[in-house]
């Protein structure tokens, strides 16, 4: 999926919406428990009731490696679900992988190759461009660098600054621009920052930014689209627990619609706001 096919979708939908499949065995309704695939039955479930609201679903690799082998088929039957129902979603793994040259291959061949053919997948940046480079050598397919993040110690690092003031987030977006273009990079930039959205647009106006933390994290969206939103939308905005683990009950999947399309209503404001609808 190309950078214009994804805002196209956005303004068909009016919603910029990505859910994230952070699916636990430990918290999902236990009537699932039943199934032979506890994981993917309620992933289905989730993606049939939320795919009109939401253009991208964010299955976070770490909730399915954690089973072992039943927690990666999960995932790949989730993916090749969502590919087969719902063509036009684009499909995150959250997997912030990150190694040298030979082991990024591998990772890249992981995700891009014939198994599976997701859109992208999360990276982190900071050991350099030959980490990166192996993801960004599929055509169609999208590097998302960690770049500015919403947990409490991303200041440990993220922040701090240089002997000329620019900060770490600040030379790894002006650096890794060297690397990939707004065609095939995005990052990863946390709801939770708020106004320091202006201090990333400053460096990169067109790039698509993939945000987490509204909802259960408390990010704000208005926030978010005050100093995020650009002439695309430029935002992927993930919600996870708010949406997934809604309701706990048999009807868990239409609460997980609802909260869902509550979201889609606020964007669908924030797109009109800003001129895009």
């Amino acid at each position: 999926m190309n950078k214009q096919e994804l805002f196209d979708n956005i303004r068909a939908k009016q919603s910029f919406l990505c859910v994230g499949l952070d699916t636990d065995i430990k918290k999902i309704p236990e009537h699932l428990l039943a199934d032979e695939d506890p994981i993917f039955a309620f992933n289905k479930a989730i993606v049939d009731a939320t795919a009109p609201f939401c253009v991208a679903y964010k299955p976070n690799l770490a909730f399915y490696e954690s089973l072992g082998l039943k927690g990666w088929t999960a995932f790949e039957k989730t993916v090749k679900y969502i590919k087969s129902n719902y063509p036009d979603q684009f499909i995150v793994a959250d997997a912030k992988r990150g190694d040298i040259g030979n082991t990024s291959a591998m990772y890249a061949r992981s995700f891009f190759g014939e198994e599976l053919e997701i859109d992208s997948v999360t990276v982190a940046p900071y050991m350099g461009e030959d980490s990166v480079s192996p993801f960004l050598a599929y055509d169609g397919k999208w590097v998302i660098l960690l770049a500015l993040t919403s947990n409490k110690g991303s200041h440990d690092f993220q922040l701090t600054a240089d002997e000329k003031g620019e900060r770490m987030f600040e030379k790894v977006l002006r650096t890794s621009q060297q690397w990939g273009s707004d065609e095939n990079m995005m990052y990863v930039v946390g709801a939770t920052q708020g106004s320091m959205f202006a201090d990333v647009r400053a460096l990169v106006p067109d790039h698509f930014l993939l945000v987490p933390g509204i909802g259960a994290q408390g990010g704000s969206l208005a926030e978010v689209c005050k100093y995020g939103m650009n002439s695309m939308c430029g935002l992927l905005v993930n919600s996870s627990r708010a949406i997934i683990y809604a309701d706990k009950s048999e009807d868990f999947a239409a609460a997980a619609g609802s909260e869902a399309r509550k979201v889609q209503q606020q964007m669908a404001e924030e797109l009109k706001l800003h001129g895009l609808l």
